[in-house]
């Protein structure tokens, strides 16, 4: 039986697009708040929805992200509460498909067996894990197929092909593409190794492959959906945020308008 996840982003293929993948970090700009704005992200159009747990080393991220995981972290997020956005974005937009995405030392400290088991019970689809190697995540996997969750891996442009067929052989759901070399962030320009790591990705697996790091702009999003099964964007929603300075109300109107520009975008390819 296909997964949520799986059937989503199927579903964005039989209309001929690229799905549209928002992320937000839960407890920012508070736990509520979060909450609203992941609603807000799927109303204004995202497929999928990742929710970040709020990590005090996040090596994956710029300064955006990072800068609204210390707010998370300051204002009290706890693990709970990553589970109740979950909770809430799912109950409220079925349709939707929302994962958990999240650096491995809280889950190994959480417990692996108990934090597959509640987000599964949650509504949640499944997890990206951006630091955990394949080598190593065994435990992990196990725990998540028993609850019917996706694993997502993430490859870069420096992984050989090699590489790129072990990583894809384990996961399920989607294959992560970072465009760049780097940290998350807006960029002016898609990397242009985005593309070629695409070409390599589905060479080895019928898995979708969604491409993320740097996507900010409708244009850039029908660009990236030219050739890409889905559309990652973060620091852009996570800006828009922090430009409200505050006002929420103004902060869901800018997410959920963003969401549906980008949505526009995927719809162009």
């Amino acid at each position: 039986m296909a997964s949520k996840l799986s059937t989503v982003l199927a579903a964005a293929k039989a209309e001929d697009r690229a799905a549209l993948v928002g992320y937000l970090p839960a407890g920012f700009p508070s736990v509520d708040g979060g909450i609203a704005a992941v609603k807000a992200l799927i109303e204004g159009g995202c497929d999928v929805v990742e929710i970040g747990l709020p990590h005090s080393d996040p090596v994956l991220d710029g300064p955006t992200i990072q800068t609204a995981d210390d707010i998370a972290l300051r204002g009290g997020v706890k693990i709970k509460d990553v589970i109740r956005t979950v909770a809430e974005a799912a109950s409220a937009h079925p349709a939707a498909a929302v994962l958990v995405m999240t650096y491995w030392n809280p889950v190994e400290r959480y417990g692996v067996e108990r934090f597959a088991a509640e987000l599964a019970a949650a509504g949640g689809v499944g997890c990206i894990l951006p630091d955990l190697p394949v080598e190593e995540s065994g435990p992990w996997r196990a725990a998540a197929a028993e609850h019917g969750l996706d694993t997502v891996f993430v490859v870069a442009p420096s992984s050989k092909d090699a590489r790129l067929a072990e990583v894809t052989a384990a996961g399920s759901g989607f294959v992560y593409a970072a465009a760049v070399m780097g940290v998350t962030g807006t960029r002016a320009a898609v990397g242009s190794m985005a593309e070629d790591l695409v070409a390599r990705t589905r060479a080895t697996t019928d898995l979708p492959v969604c491409v993320g790091l740097g996507v900010s702009t409708s244009a850039q999003a029908a660009e990236v959906a030219g050739f890409a099964d889905g559309v990652i964007v973060g620091s852009a929603f996570v800006q828009r945020i922090l430009d409200a300075d505050g006002d929420e109300a103004a902060a869901l109107t800018a997410v959920r308008e963003l969401a549906s520009d980008l949505a526009e975008g995927v719809r162009k390819r």
